[in-house]
């Protein structure tokens, strides 16, 4: 297979199982929390490094922004032989319950997005492969279970370190323009939250054979009106600057177990 255009990898430079975070700065945070890591390629929002996770091989491989630069690194992923992709982000709450800092493993995604539906009908469901799913819902049991032990330990509050909520999520493609009456519907429907790659990511990764989950850190919540920058300069809250390193813990700690 010849180098992919976008991606500059071929067959042979990456392992089967990738970590796929949209922001190319959280490739290098994932990167800090594995041994023998090696940068293969940067091009656009692509950055791509190789790394060992408990003697796992795997690749980290950002897609930037929404479902159509995503859609370019599945496909160019799926090209050089990665089997297994895992979505590590940042998601909007869509629920009163749902708090900054808290963690989200999608079950499904809805399609308000376009891509996916240049792929199939939006009646096909965009959904996690269930080995992924399964791996990403027990790691994270078990690493909250850790922390509000350590909490209890230390005597914290016991909200610290951020709950893990399994539901659908919506992928929408207008960040900026999620009406109020979007938003009072997808909180209606039960949905979880929203963020912009997971549908199409799911949908090409289960037409191209391979397996597919995701995990994400609340940034936002949309219902309390509240957004990521909304309150200064910094792009997301502090509880949730922290916790994505603890959805990077749960999401490499699913990848050894999927190995």
């Amino acid at each position: 297979m010849a180098k992919q255009p976008h991606l500059l990898v071929e067959e042979g430079d990456v392992n089967e199982i990738a970590l796929v975070p949209g922001d190319p700065g959280r490739v290098d945070r994932i990167a800090r929390q594995c041994e023998n890591v090696e940068e293969v390629s940067q091009n656009r929002e692509y950055k791509i490094v190789n790394a060992e996770y408990e003697g796992v091989g795997l690749t980290i491989c950002s897609t930037g922004i929404g479902c159509p630069s995503a859609a370019i690194a599945i496909e160019e992923l799926s090209r050089v032989g990665v089997n297994t992709v895992v979505r590590v982000g940042t998601i909007g709450a869509l629920q009163e319950r749902v708090e900054i800092g808290d963690m989200i493993v999608a079950t499904g995604a809805a399609k308000e997005e376009g891509t996916s539906k240049r792929y199939e009908s939006a009646v096909y469901p965009a959904v996690p492969d269930y080995e992924v799913l399964t791996a990403l819902v027990d790691a994270a049991e078990e690493n909250e279970e850790r922390a509000a032990s350590n909490e209890a330990a230390e005597g914290a509050s016991g909200d610290a370190a951020g709950r893990v909520h399994v539901g659908p999520i919506v992928s929408d493609d207008a960040f900026y323009n999620e009406s109020d009456e979007y938003v009072r519907d997808w909180n209606e429907a039960n949905l979880l939250a929203i963020e912009m790659e997971a549908a199409t990511v799911f949908a090409l990764a289960r037409r191209k054979g391979m397996r597919a989950g995701a995990i994400c850190t609340v940034d936002g919540n949309l219902v309390k009106g509240t957004q990521k920058g909304a309150d200064g300069d910094e792009e997301l809250p502090e509880k949730a600057k922290n916790n994505v390193e603890r959805a990077i813990g749960i999401a490499l700690d699913a990848v050894a177990r999927i190995a």
